[in-house]
């Protein structure tokens, strides 16, 4: 059965998981809550003070029996005391008001934030964790787009939407009940357009709805262009493509805007017969009111009481209404936020997985095969057996697999048939902080933070020394280069480590290979974009790092292999012997 984008149980199944996510702030959504209802109360009480102005200060009628009961006697007939009363009576409601605004905001905010800051965090860790698979197809700006504006439906929903929803409900619950009070066919009156607000608001939710996530979508695909060139900024300049890259931002926002515009419309559309709906129950309100005025059923004071009473009723109703509808947008981003936190890691960690701590580094690859889209294989049965210590060197064109079999390795995907071994144990059976913290990886573009260089070496190894850090440093022929900064290691690096050059980027990168001192070391390219010079020291450095380690060297460049124990060649996903110590199956 399809079920409609605004269906009332998918609303509800929504607003319980948001619920569940909320659970830290319960106490403070309920003191929000008693404190709008404090408003019900005021908002009684507002047009009190106007009636006895004209039916006890201007009028010569009694007081109503609830302020006989409190007013003294002599303040009842005296005009003058009771224009006192009624101006006190005004002051004091709007203090009560005003009092009432101030605590709900300051509660507002600082459990509105938490919610917002806890929703981001819980969806960010959720992303890290989920595969590559996901992040290749889907792309990052989506997530971040997610993470920083559908987060905030946390807060649209609960603070800004469930809590007034029901204390407006609430309040018009005690309007109805004093308005009829007054006056039983006024109240009848006035609550006959509740039909027709509830078959609007049924009529626009769906659609609203559904308009939201498009718009939120758009906006997301429009970001991502916003991303894509600024992080490959270089690149656009150097070719010239400025126009052409506004140009394809210009047309992604525009048909967002296209979209928001009909959501516009539709909003507005509603407002309108709303409003308009109220409008009419306004006039046959005054209308019979006046009738009864005229026939001594009520007074005039008793007619301004109802009708402010009844223009407060409408307001609830109205909200309650709005409210309803305002709400899909904040649904639609709950939807999409819910959505992303569905998404299940493929690598899993099993339930009894095994603890490793330092492994020996022997690697067996038993006829593995591996497909990123689960038909059209990238490896086929590969077997593979590496002795602990061996340098394995690894070569084949580009899109051969040769990055795939690393990842496979370090378990960024898991095999489509097969196994990997390491040291006679499933890989898939290890925990897998512990397995993966058995791996230095050095990469032909290497990574860095923007924060300073001592941090980026100690990413590696959290809480290693300063210590530690410089020699690590000294290893890989980074520390001489680093003193001669102003700030040496404090050196900030810039956005992806841009304020240094290529050699200096990759040893950083080398230095925290040597500092994470793992049994295994995977080099993809690590000298493949250097000068002649620049590779002698990275060289240098990798035979350091190398020695005593089980090491995989993907290269292009046949020249950087000749230290390797063995040499194999990956083509059209299979693994080919060139030369080895050990024994390689041949395909």
């Amino acid at each position: 059965m399809t079920v409609s984008p605004g269906a009332p149980h998918s609303d509800w199944r929504i607003i319980r998981r948001m619920a569940v996510q909320v659970r830290p702030y319960w106490l403070r959504i309920g003191a929000i809550f008693l404190l709008s209802l404090v408003s019900m109360p005021l908002s009684l009480l507002t047009p009190l003070p106007l009636k006895i102005v004209i039916d006890n200060v201007v009028g010569s009628r009694s007081l109503p029996k609830l302020l006989r009961d409190l007013v003294p006697r002599d303040v009842q007939h005296s005009p003058s005391d009771l224009l006192i009363l009624a101006i006190g009576l005004l002051i004091a409601v709007k203090l009560l008001s005003y009092l009432q605004s101030l605590a709900s905001s300051l509660l507002e905010a600082s459990a509105g934030e938490g919610m917002v800051l806890d929703f981001r965090t819980r969806l960010f860790a959720h992303v890290q964790r989920l595969s590559l698979r996901y992040h290749d197809s889907i792309g990052t700006s989506d997530s971040a787009y997610r993470i920083q504006n559908d987060a905030p439906s946390v807060q649209s929903l609960t603070i800004n939407g469930i809590i007034p929803l029901v204390s407006s409900a609430a309040t018009l619950a005690g309007m109805i009940y004093v308005t009829a009070r007054l006056d039983r066919q006024l109240a009848l009156v006035a609550l006959s357009i509740s039909p027709v607000l509830f078959w609007l608001t049924r009529s626009f939710r769906g659609r609203l709805r559904q308009r939201w996530k498009d718009v939120k979508k758009l906006e997301s695909s429009a970001n991502s262009v916003v991303q894509e060139v600024l992080s490959s900024i270089r690149v656009v300049k150097a070719f010239g493509r400025e126009d052409h890259e506004e140009n394809r931002y210009t047309g992604r926002a525009a048909h967002r805007r296209q979209e928001l515009l009909r959501v516009s419309f539709l909003q507005d559309g509603f407002d309108l017969l709303v409003g308009m709906t109220i409008t009419l129950g306004t006039a046959a309100t005054l209308y019979i009111g006046v009738l009864h005025v005229r026939a001594g059923l009520l007074s005039l004071g008793d007619l301004m009481l109802i009708t402010a009473y009844v223009s407060q009723l409408y307001d609830p109703l109205k909200a309650v209404s709005k409210k309803l509808a305002d709400l899909q947008g904040a649904l639609a981003s709950a939807e999409r936020a819910f959505a992303l936190l569905d998404e299940a890691p493929e690598v899993v960690e099993h339930r009894h997985a095994k603890a490793l701590r330092r492994a020996h580094g022997d690697i067996r690859f038993e006829d593995v095969s591996f497909a990123y889209d689960g038909e059209h294989p990238v490896l086929h049965s590969v077997s593979l057996e590496v002795p602990a210590g061996t340098r394995v060197g690894i070569q084949g064109k580009t899109g051969a697999g040769k990055s795939t079999l690393m990842s496979l390795l370090t378990r960024f995907y898991d095999v489509s048939a097969g196994r990997i071994l390491m040291d006679g144990v499933d890989i898939r059976e290890y925990k897998l902080g512990d397995f993966r913290d058995q791996f230095g990886i050095v990469l032909q573009d290497a990574v860095l933070f923007s924060t300073t260089i001592a941090e980026n070496i100690a990413y590696g190894r959290f809480g290693a020394s300063e210590a530690e850090i410089v020699e690590a440093a000294r290893l890989a022929n980074a520390h001489d280069f680093i003193e001669a900064l102003p700030l040496g290691y404090r050196t900030l690096v810039g956005e992806r480590g841009m304020r240094l050059s290529g050699g200096e980027r990759q040893r950083i990168s080398l230095a925290r290979a040597f500092l994470r001192d793992a049994p295994v070391l995977i080099l993809d390219e690590p000298t493949s974009a250097l000068d002649t010079g620049t590779e002698a020291m990275i060289l240098d450095a990798l035979e350091r790092l190398m020695h005593g380690r089980t090491t995989f060297v993907i290269a292009h460049r046949l020249g950087t292999l000749d230290h390797c124990d063995m040499r194999l060649e990956i083509r059209d996903g299979q693994l080919y012997q060139i030369a080895a110590l050990t024994a390689v199956q041949k395909d």
